[in-house]
């Protein structure tokens, strides 16, 4: 299948570079798919004391994966299930892949929609992390 770890130098630079800021690459990119496996990494992280950064689309400007200590990138992009829809709260889980235009495909038909606001292209799950 898809590799779960990579420690390429195409890979690090793409999950690195921000237009807005010089390129700081983390030593190695990992693609969990569960909050299990999240946990599981950011425990092993916080033990051996090493950064982690999260990853969302990688559209976003502020730098905020920009690994300038080095450390794993925890790419969320296979994290895309949308779940437990409630038309009654107008409230909806995602999970941290899950982008805009995702979402409101999944939304269509139901009258609901997630308006662009400052997400962009990206994935809700970078934009909570601004605090969107």
């Amino acid at each position: 299948g898809v590799p779960s770890v990579s420690t390429d130098t195409g890979v690090w630079e793409q999950h690195g570079h921000k237009t807005m800021h010089s390129c700081a690459p983390p030593d190695a990119v990992v693609w969990p798919q569960s909050v299990g496996q999240v946990q599981e990494l950011a425990a092993l992280c916080y033990r051996c004391r090493v950064p982690m950064v999260p990853f969302g689309t990688g559209t976003g400007l502020e730098g905020g994966v920009n690994a300038v200590q080095g450390g794993v990138c925890f790419d969320l992009s296979r994290m895309d299930a949308i779940a437990d829809l409630s038309l009654e709260d107008f409230s909806v889980a995602v999970e941290p892949g899950v982008t805009r235009k995702a979402l409101n495909s999944h939304l269509r038909g139901t009258g609901l929609w997630f308006p662009v606001g400052t997400v962009g292209a990206g994935a809700l799950g970078s934009s909570r992390g601004w605090g969107c």
